[in-house]
């Protein structure tokens, strides 16, 4: 062997040895770092967990009305053959399809059965039974409720030939049926959910990782006027992107804005203010801007997969939906959907309106109790 290749091959060695004892060292730092750690293993496991058994494209449940007119026993047996598909969950009834109409604009149903009074008489023409009339915003849902049209029904009318179509659909909101028209005002919330939740997460561990934070020790400043300067600023960053998403979504994909403007900017600006108070939350939890951007991703992950954004919320399992009101970006969604779409107000959707002031609120105290001003 020539002195050359010899002097390589240590070169080599050495260069080995230098490698190896950085990834022992990056090992040893790993396994110190607890939440780094577990998102390794929580991620994945989450995003199994989620499109392997929360995820569900079959619409199952979906919250339904009937105005039942007919008063009839044939009506009675249509409705309960209907309910046996498990498509929908029937959770009222009204006297008027007007009043159907009103409790899908307010949120309450997804859908109304209404049978008409001169049903019998449409049972002997071959006429069309009755009518859907169906919330056309989740394109998902309107899809899922049309396919009732060509249901079999000769266990209920043996006497009834087989109908194209044995119900007329009225679709509110979307006649086209265009996804433009669901997609961009839940966007907003996903949008909206990761940009300021990552804003603020990292707020007070950037402080700490530049050494802005013994400035702040000396100051007389307490814990909730800190976390109230931190999230100001971001407010406005907040309506920014929100004129910005609905104005091109109007502008460009038509998205019709039926409700009020105010109505809109307030409920926004709720929702801001409680994806704010989480990102503030996970500020005092993190050590690193790392650790602040993967417990981020932790919480963006079921906030767009469970929140009705992509998938319909009446398909998940009974845990995933818990989980989901527990997230502000699924009482959002439905607070803009709502105002947006239907010309709902927040006192329609109070519920909703409600959960994001109280997550605020809370969430402001528990920054404020596990923020200290200290270097530790």
């Amino acid at each position: 062997m020539h002195r050359g290749e010899a002097t390589m091959i240590t070169r080599l060695w050495l260069s080995l040895l230098r490698i190896n004892a950085i990834v022992i060292k990056e090992l040893r730092q790993l396994s110190r770092d607890r939440i780094t750690f577990g998102m390794i293993v929580m991620i994945p496991l989450i995003q199994l967990l989620l499109f392997g058994y929360a995820i569900n494209t079959n619409v199952r449940n979906v919250p339904t009305a009937i105005v039942d007119q007919s008063h009839s026993a044939t009506g009675r047996m249509l409705v309960e053959s209907i309910k046996a598909t498990q498509v929908v969950d029937v959770i009222a009834s009204y006297a008027t399809p007007q009043q159907g109409q009103q409790a899908i604009m307010d949120g309450k149903v997804k859908a109304v059965l209404v049978l008409p009074p001169d049903f019998q008489r449409r049972i002997a023409k071959q006429q069309p039974l009755g009518q859907w009339l169906v919330d056309g915003s989740d394109a998902l849902i309107s899809s899922t409720i049309m396919q009732l049209q060509k249901m079999p029904l000769t266990a209920v009318l043996p006497q009834r030939k087989v109908q194209p179509d044995n119900f007329e659909v009225t679709l509110y909101f979307n006649p086209e049926r265009r996804s433009a028209i669901n997609i961009i005002p839940g966007l907003l919330g996903v949008i909206l959910t990761m940009t300021m939740i990552l804003f603020t997460s990292v707020a007070i561990v950037r402080e700490r990782e530049q050494g802005n934070l013994e400035l702040l020790i000396t100051t007389p400043i307490q814990p909730l006027e800190l976390m109230l300067a931190k999230i100001t600023p971001y407010i406005f960053i907040g309506i920014i992107q929100s004129i910005i998403i609905l104005g091109l979504g109007y502008i460009i994909f038509d998205v019709p804005i039926n409700g009020s403007l105010g109505q809109i900017f307030l409920g926004t600006l709720l929702f801001i203010l409680a994806s704010l108070t989480l990102g503030l939350v996970i500020s005092t939890k993190a050590t690193t801007q790392l650790q602040a951007m993967q417990m981020t991703i932790f919480i963006l992950l079921p906030s767009i997969l469970l929140s009705g954004f992509m998938f319909p919320y009446e398909g998940m399992p009974v845990i995933a939906q818990w989980i989901a009101e527990v997230l502000p970006t699924t009482h959002f969604i439905r607070i803009i959907r709502g105002i947006v779409l239907r010309g709902a107000d927040l006192v329609d959707l109070w519920r909703d309106t409600l959960w994001l002031i109280i997550f605020t609120i809370v969430g402001l105290i528990v920054a404020s109790i596990r923020f200290k001003k200290t270097l530790d």
